[in-house]
C-alpha cells in the first residue's frame, strides 16, 4: 500500500480558521452589523477631515471668505449623491430582473426548486424544511450521521492506516458539524447568521478527503466500506448548492435593503448639501469651538452626512465582495493558500 498523502486530513475547518486573517479584520468585513460600520466609517471621515482642516491646512476659514471652496464641494456632492443613488437602484433593479419573466420561466424555476427538494427529501429521509437555517442543519445532520456509519463500516478493517485516516477524518467532520449546527440553530434568514454558519462548513476539502480515501484505498474497501463513503459523498456533494442558493438569496436580500437605506440617506444628504449652499459661510458660522473654527466643524458634518449613501454602500459591498471571493469556487478546489 502507497504511503497516504492526504496529511491535514483534519484542516482548519471554520473559515476564521482558514482564512489565514486576523479575527478583527473578518469582524469587520463580515459579521458587524453594516450600519455600524457605516458609522464607524463616517465617524473616521468627519474626524480625518477635522484633522485636515486643522493641521494640514490651518487657514481652511480664512480661505473661505475669498473663494468658493463650499459652493464647489457641496455642488459637486449633490452631482454625486443624485448620480450614485440612480446608479445604486439601476444595479439593484438588474438584480431583481432575474426573478422577472416570462409563465415558462416561472415554471422552470419552480420545478428545479421541487426537483431539489424531493432530493433533498430523499437524502433526509422527511420533509424537507422550508426554514434556509434548518435546511442547512439537516443536510449537515446527514453527512454526520454518515460519516459515523463510515466509521463503524472501517472498524474492523485490517488496515491501520485506513483505520486511522477515517478516524481522523470522521473526528474532523462531526466536529465541524457541531459548531456549524450550534451557529445555525436560531439563526434567521435576512440577517448574516444563516450565510456566515453555511460558510464555517468546510464541505469542499472533505469532499476531496473522501474521493482521496476511495482512490487510495481501493483495493483494500469492501462494498460496505466503499458504499459508506459514496453515501458520505453524496451528502457532502448536496451542501455545496444548498448553500450557493441561500448566497444567492442573501445576496438578493441586501441589494434590496442596500438600495432602501440608500433611498433613505441621498434625501437629507441633499438636503444638507443644498442648505451648505445657500446658507453656510465663515462669515455665518463666526467663531471657534474647542479652538477649531466652526465653518470647520460645519463643514465637516456637512460632508460626512452627503457621503452618507457612499458610506453604505462601501460597507455592504465589502461584505458582499468578500463572501464573493471566498466562494467562487463550488466543490473540491481550494483556491486559497492558507487552505491547501
Amino acid at each position: 500500500m502507497p504511503e497516504s498523502d492526504g496529511g491535514g486530513i483534519s484542516t482548519a475547518n471554520t473559515m476564521r480558521e482558514r482564512a489565514g486573517e486576523s479575527h478583527l479584520k473578518l469582524r469587520f468585513l463580515l459579521q458587524s452589523n453594516r450600519l455600524v460600520v457605516t458609522a464607524v466609517l463616517a465617524a473616521s471621515v468627519f474626524v480625518l477631515f477635522v484633522l485636515a482642516g486643522v493641521f494640514v491646512y490651518p487657514n481652511f476659514a480664512s480661505q473661505l471668505r475669498g473663494s468658493d471652496t463650499l459652493e464647489t464641494m457641496f455642488s459637486t456632492m449633490i452631482s454625486v449623491v443624485v448620480t450614485g443613488t440612480t446608479l445604486v437602484v439601476t444595479i439593484n433593479q438588474l438584480v431583481l430582473s432575474q426573478e422577472t419573466g416570462p409563465l415558462g420561466d416561472q415554471r422552470k424555476r419552480m420545478s428545479d426548486a421541487m426537483d431539489f427538494r424531493t432530493y433533498a427529501s430523499e437524502l433526509m429521509g422527511k420533509t424537507t424544511p422550508s426554514d434556509p437555517s434548518a435546511f442547512l442543519r439537516e443536510i449537515i445532520d446527514v453527512s454526520e450521521t454518515r460519516a459515523r456509519r463510515l466509521r463503524e463500516a472501517v472498524a474492523d478493517s485490517e488496515n491501520d492506516d485506513l483505520r486511522d485516516e477515517v478516524d481522523e477524518f470522521v473526528d474532523s467532520v462531526t466536529g465541524n458539524a457541531q459548531t456549524v449546527k450550534e451557529e445555525l440553530d436560531g439563526a434567521s434568514f435576512g440577517s448574516f447568521e444563516v450565510l456566515f454558519a453555511a460558510l464555517d462548513f468546510n464541505y469542499s476539502y472533505k469532499i476531496f478527503q473522501v474521493e482521496r480515501i476511495s482512490d487510495e484505498y481501493a483495493d483494500d474497501l469492501t462494498d460496505d466500506q466503499a458504499a459508506a463513503l459514496d453515501d458520505l459523498r453524496t451528502s457532502l456533494t448536496m451542501f455545496g448548492p444548498a448553500r450557493e442558493h441561500i448566497k444567492t438569496l442573501y445576496f438578493q436580500w441586501a441589494l434590496v435593503n442596500l438600495s432602501q437605506l440608500i433611498l433613505y440617506a441621498a434625501v437629507p444628504a441633499l438636503i444638507v448639501a443644498g442648505s451648505m449652499l445657500a446658507f453656510a459661510s465663515s462669515t455665518t458660522l463666526p467663531g471657534t469651538t474647542f479652538g477649531v473654527a466652526n465653518v470647520l466643524w460645519v463643514t465637516g458634518v456637512a460632508f460626512t452626512v452627503t457621503l452618507v449613501p457612499f458610506l453604505l454602500f462601501t460597507s455592504y459591498v465589502l461584505r458582499i465582495a468578500t463572501i464573493a471571493k471566498r466562494t467562487l469556487a463550488i466543490g473540491p478546489l481550494i483556491l486559497r493558500d492558507s487552505q491547501r
